[in-house]
């Protein structure tokens, strides 16, 4: 089954003062990829500047007047869905409007939009505008899958902030689909198959079975979504939320899109509360009739929009491949755990 590996080790050092250390530094495999990370305890006691408090908001967060999200430029600034997907060119559900990426990723590349807000803080969204960007996405997806059976490889994301990649600030989110998988859904098909096939049980339930009795870094639930610290992250503060038994988007319901948004605003809030303003969300779907792979959503902190800011990814990262964390998972989910306390 699965195994939750991990191994502590030294660096013995002479400090400035002429004292001898060992600095810890502990090595952990994830279950699922098989990947490492290493959690550096002691980098925890460097200063991290501009996360004493959240950083003032972006010198552009007032310009609605450039930005084509707003709605004052929407419908002449961004592209249209083809008739076949969608007639009227855009969708919308409640406040949210969906159109094509004007920069595609893949054969079918759209953007979910929450509401008219140009600039929302981390943490700070409506509950209702997220639910209701993620049943546009669904909506689109569904469209998608209509047309084009063969695209079944598919992506919500979103990227909070340019230091988390977002090319622009109005909030909103990524949605994908194609007929080419990336290396992560590559990877997670052969994966769950495999799973599936050894021990006749799904991957994520069976993770989330055994995260729920170490009950070190489960953290809590809204409705059926149930969240918890990632055992080897493999970015900042990463929590993951997995809701067993559901392997479509088909089934997924308004309640637990409603359920998934609550959630995502729990962790962020709970990141707001470091003194960070930007963060990546994920959420890969499977639509080949495969059954094997739940949902799952993984949220990561990223470094702050701010001057003057170290980014979070250094050449260990980049070069290595190995995620060079400071602070232990089971930390994280009690820390974050707080934020959960009221659903």
């Amino acid at each position: 089954m699965l195994q939750f590996s991990q191994e502590t080790y030294y660096s013995r050092i002479v400090l400035p003062d002429g004292r001898i250390t060992d600095r810890p530094i502990e090595a952990r495999t994830n279950p699922i990829t098989g990947r490492t990370c290493r959690i550096t305890y002691s980098r925890g006691e460097e200063r991290e500047p501009g996360t004493e408090s959240l950083p003032e908001p972006p010198p552009f967060a007032g310009d609605h007047a450039t930005c084509p999200f707003c709605q004052a430029l929407l419908a002449t600034h961004t592209p249209q869905l083809t008739p076949e997907l969608c007639p009227q060119g855009r969708m919308t559900r409640g406040n949210s409007t969906l159109f094509p990426n004007l920069f595609p990723y893949g054969r079918y590349s759209g953007v979910s939009l929450f509401d008219d807000e140009h600039f929302v803080e981390i943490g700070s969204a409506h509950l209702q505008s997220y639910t209701d960007s993620f049943l546009n996405c669904q909506g689109y997806l569904l469209r998608v899958l209509a047309h084009d059976p063969a695209a079944v490889y598919m992506a919500i994301t979103q990227n909070h902030l340019p230091s988390a990649g977002g090319s622009l600030l109005h909030p909103h989110l990524q949605v994908q689909a194609d007929r080419i998988p990336a290396n992560y859904q590559r990877f997670l098909k052969s994966r769950a198959a495999e799973h599936r096939r050894k021990f006749g049980s799904r991957l994520f339930s069976n993770y989330l079975f055994l995260e729920k009795q170490a009950n070190q870094r489960y953290i809590g639930a809204t409705g059926p979504w149930h969240w918890l610290a990632a055992f080897a992250p493999e970015g900042f503060y990463e929590i993951w939320g997995i809701l067993p038994g559901v392997t479509s988007l088909r089934e997924a319901s308004e309640g637990q899109w409603s359920a998934l948004a609550q959630g995502v605003l729990n962790a962020q809030k709970f990141y707001r509360s470091l003194g960070r303003n930007g963060y990546n969300l994920g959420l890969l779907f499977l639509e080949d009739g495969s059954d094997n792979l739940e949902l799952r959503v993984i949220l990561t902190v990223r470094a702050n929009y701010a001057p003057w800011v170290r980014s979070d990814f250094t050449g260990f990262e980049v070069m290595l491949g190995d995620m060079a964390t400071f602070s232990a998972p089971e930390l994280t989910a009690e820390r974050a755990r707080n934020f959960w306390m009221c659903d």
